[in-house]
C-alpha cells in the first residue's frame, strides 16, 4: 500500500507531544514487515529535521512549498494546493496525524485523521475569538471529511461524540509511549545543580496553564511548610515553565516565601528529566484536563511513585495504578495522598496498550480497512 503522511504542520522541537507521537508512530510502521511505501510530505522548514529522524528505504520524501512556522501561509497552501500535491504523487490514501487538513473533502483520496483533544472547547479563554471559531470549524470539517477519525483515549472519543453529536467514524487508539530506562543521567550531576537530596523532593512536569493546576502544588508545599509537617518532603522541582509564565510563578513563590522550597529548572533533556523522576520522593501530576497525559505514565514506566488526579483521561491511561486525589484543588488532599504513597513500594509498570508495535499495528490495520475499500 502507498501511504501518504502529512508532516507539513510539524514545527521541530515546538510541536511538543504531537511531534513525539507522529515520529514514534512512523518509526513503528517501519518496524513492521508490511510491504508498504511511506510518502512523507514535508515543509521547507522541517525537511532536514524529519529526514534525520525517519530513515528507511521504504520512505519517500516530498518537499512542499510551505513552511510549518508560517501558520497563515501554511493554511492557505493546505486548502488551495495540498490535495493537488497528493494527487501528483499518486496518493490515494493519506494519514493526517493532527486535525489540520483541507476543509473540503477529496473524492479521490481516502484519509484518516487524528484529533488529540478538544481543549479549546473546554478552555476557550486560552485562545482568541477568531482562533476558537477556527478550531470548532476545523474539528467539524475533520469529522465530516475524514473516512476515520482517531482519538487517543476512550475519554477523548466520548468527549468529541458528546460535543459534536457525531459517532459514525470515530475510533480510539492509544498513543505510543517509548521510555528508555537506560537514559538516566547520574544524579550526582543533578543534585548539586539544583541543591537536591535523593528521595527528599517531589517532581512535576507542568505548565502554568489553568487546566494544568500547578498552583495547587505550590499551595501544597505552602501547606506542608506552614503546618510544619515533618514526615514528608517540603521541596518541589518543576520543569516545563518558561517565558513570562516563569516570572509569574516566581512572583507567587516569593509571595508565599517558598524560595527555598521550590526549584524551577530550565529546559531538561530526557536523561536529566528521567533522573529527576527516578530520584524523587514521588511524581506529582495535578492536571484537570488531558486528552491523554503521558508524563505520569512515563514516570510509572521509570518506577516512580505517582500521585495524580482522576480528571478526564488520567485514570484511564494510568490504569488505576496510581494514588489519586479526590479534590485536585485541595492542598490537604494532596498531603493526605502524598503520605499514603510513602507506604508503597516502587514498581516499574509497563502497559502493552501503549507499545509502539501494538499501536502502530492498530493504525496500519485501520489504514488497510479504509484504503482498500
Amino acid at each position: 500500500m502507498r501511504i501518504g503522511i502529512d508532516l507539513t504542520w510539524l514545527k521541530p522541537k515546538k510541536s511538543g507531544g504531537v511531534e513525539i507521537y507522529a515520529l514514534s508512530l512512523i518509526n513503528g510502521f517501519l518496524d513492521h514487515k508490511d510491504k508498504n511505501k511511506y510518502i512523507l510530505f514535508l515543509a521547507k522548514d522541517n525537511e532536514e529535521y524529519i529526514k534525520s529522524k525517519v530513515v528507511d528505504k521504504r520512505v519517500e520524501y516530498v518537499l512542499c512549498d510551505t513552511n510549518a512556522n508560517d501558520v497563515k501561509g501554511h493554511l492557505i497552501w493546505q486548502n488551495l494546493k495540498q490535495y493537488k500535491v497528493l494527487k501528483n504523487n499518486n496518493i490515494k490514501f493519506c494519514f493526517f496525524p493532527v486535525y489540520e487538513m483541507p476543509i473540503y473533502k477529496s473524492k479521490d483520496i481516502k484519509c484518516v485523521t487524528t484529533i488529540h483533544d478538544i481543549q479549546a472547547h473546554h478552555y476557550p479563554e486560552y485562545f482568541s475569538k477568531l482562533e476558537n471559531i477556527w478550531f470548532n470549524m476545523a474539528w467539524k470539517k475533520v469529522l465530516k471529511n475524514s473516512d476515520r477519525v482517531v482519538t487517543i483515549t476512550r475519554y477523548t472519543k466520548n468527549d468529541i461524540e458528546a460535543t459534536f453529536k457525531h459517532k459514525n467514524n470515530i475510533v480510539y487508539i492509544y498513543n505510543p509511549i517509548v521510555v528508555d530506562n537506560n537514559a538516566i543521567k547520574d544524579f550526582k550531576e543533578i543534585k548539586s545543580k539544583y541543591n537536591l537530596v535523593k528521595n527528599k523532593y517531589y517532581y512535576t512536569v507542568c505548565s502554568m496553564h489553568k487546566h494544568k493546576n500547578l498552583i495547587s502544588l505550590i499551595e501544597t508545599i505552602k501547606y506542608i511548610k506552614e503546618h510544619n509537617i515533618k514526615d514528608i518532603p517540603n521541596k518541589l522541582v518543576i520543569s516545563g515553565v518558561g517565558g513570562p509564565n516563569k516570572e509569574n510563578l516566581l512572583n507567587i513563590i516569593k509571595e508565599y516565601h517558598l524560595e527555598d522550597n521550590i526549584v524551577i529548572t530550565s529546559f531538561v533533556d530526557d536523561d536529566e528529566r528521567n533522573s529527576l523522576i527516578v530520584n524523587s520522593n514521588c511524581f506529582l501530576f495535578p492536571s484537570l484536563f488531558e486528552g491523554f497525559g503521558m508524563p505520569p505514565v512515563e514516570a510509572m514506566y521509570l518506577g516512580a511513585k505517582v500521585v495524580t488526579t482522576k480528571c478526564t483521561s488520567l485514570k484511564e491511561v494510568t490504569k488505576g495504578k496510581c494514588v489519586y486525589v479526590n479534590d485536585p484543588l485541595s492542598p490537604k488532599d494532596w498531603v493526605s495522598k502524598i503520605k499514603k504513597v510513602q507506604e508503597m513500594k516502587r514498581v516499574k509498570y509497563h502497559f502493552d496498550d501503549f507499545d509502539v508495535e501494538n499501536v502502530s499495528r492498530q493504525y496500519l490495520d485501520l489504514f488497510y480497512e479504509v484504503g482498500e475499500k
